[in-house]
């Protein structure tokens, strides 16, 4: 997004004259066509909750749901989420008397932007990312390419064309370099965790979710959808990049709504309100209307959810408020939910309040882009403590009430079931030296960055995981449970 990327007005200058000289090259390429799907096929494809199931297994706890949030922010997020997972694969766990990394334990890894080419990555490659990322992905040169590409007369048929646009070049330069022209399909070939990746629909700011439970509302295909046109999707910072654009179908397939929908809408008194959800709702019934809208135009996926989180929040909420939900993720076996969430929003100095002076136009544009943003991604973080804390109450309630009807302290705890929540951040505003922070805090976001300072940020994702309280006290509560013969989280 054109607020987080301070520090390239070069880019913008040059993709912007490139963008120009191609419109006037002429037309020689079209962009590729999502394909559309006649019948939908519940139980085939990318479908989250299905994949979540699929992670279970000797070295994945089934009764803990163990979820990572990558925020977006270039090069800069890519570096800072990779160096936490290299951290969980150097932390020792023991579940269940099988000793295993703490990354063998994570089931979904949710990223936006630059997060989610360390979430597509991770899932395509599993253990080669760690021998592979960094020269292909974080120690190159990627935004410099792009605009030689940009600016080079042999492209620019290719740019001059409707459908191809500098975010289309951008997806075709990430299989080169890192994808291979992998697709969703392949992706269901690997045995690692989920990766749920997001743009942001330009007519309605609605989250677009790369997941075939959301295709099934698009009657599309996402098996051939390329994870190289979803990164750049999720990674279109509006300007710089353009959208990227995709057909909807929906209202052709028989796609069947998800099963909180009918809890949510129903009006039942017994109903928890789900705000949230109710919104969701509210975008899954436009998409079926494909004669109103045939064309769903996306761009960076920070604009709706700079964190990554705003898909996590709504289905707890979903959870809470729907028994259908709740059924088909088989909630009833779950005791555990860990949420950590890789924030790597930068905060540029400005003199602004010391001169009479206002800042110009530009500086004005981004500065209103990215202070609501970052606030927004600040809420989310405090949201979903928020519902650690509610859940823990709503327990403690449910058991005062069996005690009242005479069941003993035991018996109580017994009959409702225990699903204890870890909200764990991990962030600059967490560095102690205000010196190391500013470093941080100052490093633009870019889709490059020198050498050293990707080795850096790689360090301190690691650091900051080790160092962080919550996760010192979830390895504490595993080493307990051990001890005591109890399934650990």
């Amino acid at each position: 997004m054109p607020s987080r990327f301070h520090g390239s007005a070069a880019w913008w200058r040059a993709f912007s004259l490139a963008a120009t000289i191609a419109v006037l090259a002429g037309c020689t390429a079209m962009a590729p066509v999502n394909p559309p799907i006649t019948q939908v096929d519940p139980e085939g494809g990318y479908r989250i909750t299905k994949l979540l199931q699929r992670t279970q297994g000797p070295r994945n706890d089934p009764q803990a749901l163990v979820l990572l949030a990558f925020s977006g922010g270039g090069t800069r997020a890519a570096a800072l989420s990779y160096g936490v997972l290299e951290e969980l694969r150097r932390t020792q766990v023991t579940v269940r008397g099988d000793t295993h990394t703490a990354l063998d334990e994570v089931d979904l890894v949710s990223g936006v932007s630059g997060g989610s080419f360390t979430a597509l990555s991770y899932a395509l490659y599993g253990e080669r990312l760690f021998t592979e990322y960094e020269p292909r992905f974080l120690k190159r040169d990627v935004q410099g390419e792009l605009v030689r590409r940009g600016m080079s007369p042999s492209y620019w048929g290719k740019l001059g064309s409707a459908g191809y646009g500098r975010s289309e070049l951008a997806a075709d330069y990430y299989d080169e370099i890192l994808f291979g022209g992998a697709t969703y399909a392949d992706l269901l070939k690997t045995a690692g965790p989920a990766a749920l990746v997001t743009g942001t629909d330009l007519s309605t700011g609605a989250r677009f979710e790369f997941s075939q439970n959301a295709f099934d509302l698009l009657c599309s295909d996402l098996g051939q959808v390329r994870l190289a046109r979803a990164a750049a999707t999720s990674s279109a910072v509006p300007v710089v990049l353009t959208p990227v654009t995709f057909r909807n179908y929906g209202g052709t397939c028989h796609a069947r709504l998800p099963a909180w929908v009918a809890d949510v809408t129903s009006g039942s008194p017994s109903a928890r309100p789900a705000g949230r959800a109710l919104l969701r709702y509210r975008d899954i019934e436009r998409l079926q209307d494909s004669g109103a809208s045939p064309y769903l135009h996306v761009v960076d996926g920070g604009v709706s959810d700079n964190l990554g989180l705003r898909g996590m929040l709504e289905a707890f909420e979903e959870l809470e408020a729907s028994a259908k939900f709740r059924d088909e993720i088989g909630f009833a076996g779950l005791r555990h939910i860990v949420v950590i969430a890789v924030n790597s929003r930068s905060a540029p100095a400005t003199d602004w309040d010391r001169s009479p002076t206002p800042p110009g136009f530009l500086a004005q544009l981004l500065q209103s882009s990215s202070v609501p943003i970052d606030h927004f991604s600040a809420e989310s973080v405090e949201l979903m403590k928020d519902i650690s804390q509610r859940w823990a109450s709503q327990r403690r309630l449910q058991v005062a009430e069996r005690r009242l009807k005479g069941a003993t302290q035991a018996e109580a705890e017994a009959q409702v079931q225990q699903v204890s929540f870890d909200a764990i951040e991990v962030s600059f505003d967490a560095i102690r030296d205000p010196a190391e922070r500013r470093y941080f805090m100052e490093l633009p976001t870019s889709f490059v960055l020198p050498a050293d300072a990707v080795d850096k940020l790689r360090e301190l994702g690691g650091r900051m995981l080790r160092e962080s309280a919550g996760f010192q006290a979830l390895l504490a509560q595993i080493r307990q449970d051990q001890q005591r013969g109890q399934p650990a989280p």
